[in-house]
């Protein structure tokens, strides 16, 4: 049986971890809104919903819950592809072990599976404060956007490199597998950086199944023409 110091260790211990994050959720929507110096400590407590000193005591301050919040925020995009991230990271790995490159077909089939994933986030209105914070850091990158690139954007670029690479059967490495990777990405990531202009052009008020599955189809559409013009070629 537990004792009630033990009981009372917990409780303490599950109060400080929904206070952080509380903290970390709050602190992504309000930096996203207002920047890192438009957000006022006292913006983000009253957000959250806790006391002003949970800030320097959790984070050791508003920088430490800035680069905290960006490290949370990549590991939540990260959580939406962790399992299919591990499935493909492990046949690549399998595959380097016994000296064999991907093949084509199979790497069309994890692309494709990856940005059916992403699409269908970057519609969520999940992702709406995310892509906020993210924006802020493309245009003027702190310390913040080091640790999203790191953690969770440089990763699956790499990632997308490998599979687009072996579609294309070019070195992932290249400069051109480099730019095709980037400008595909582009294709993908304006489901979220132009969320309102998708919405209007498409005439939606809201993803529901029937969108999403619309997006499915666009998806492995993308994927698909992949190379295309390679096949064209006489």
């Amino acid at each position: 049986m537990m004792k009630n110091s033990d009981t009372t260790t917990q409780l303490k211990a599950e109060r400080g971890d929904a206070t952080r994050e509380k903290l970390l959720s709050a602190a992504i929507d309000i930096f996203g809104r207002y920047g890192f110096d438009g957000a006022t400590t006292r913006k983000l407590a009253d957000a959250a919903g806790v006391n002003l000193q949970a800030i320097p005591y959790y984070f050791g301050g508003k920088e430490g819950l800035y680069i905290a919040a960006a490290e949370h925020l990549a590991a939540l995009i990260g959580n939406h592809v962790r399992d299919l991230r591990t499935t493909i990271l492990g046949r690549l790995a399998e595959l380097d072990g016994q000296g064999k490159p991907l093949n084509s077909a199979e790497a069309r089939t994890f692309l494709t599976q990856m940005v059916q994933r992403m699409i269908v986030l970057f519609v969520s209105k999940q992702s709406e404060s995310w892509a906020r914070f993210i924006i802020r850091e493309q245009m003027e990158p702190t310390e913040a956007f080091k640790r999203i690139y790191g953690n969770i954007m440089r990763p699956m670029i790499e990632m997308a490199r490998r599979l687009i690479g072996a579609i294309l059967e070019d070195d992932p490495a290249s400069e051109h597998i480099r730019l095709r990777t980037l400008s595909f990405v582009g294709s993908v990531l304006v489901f979220r950086m132009a969320h309102a202009a998708v919405y209007a052009q498409l005439e939606w008020e809201s993803a529901g199944p029937k969108e999403i599955e619309t997006l499915h189809r666009h998806a492995a559409e993308l994927v698909a023409i992949l190379g295309a013009e390679k096949d064209r070629q006489p």
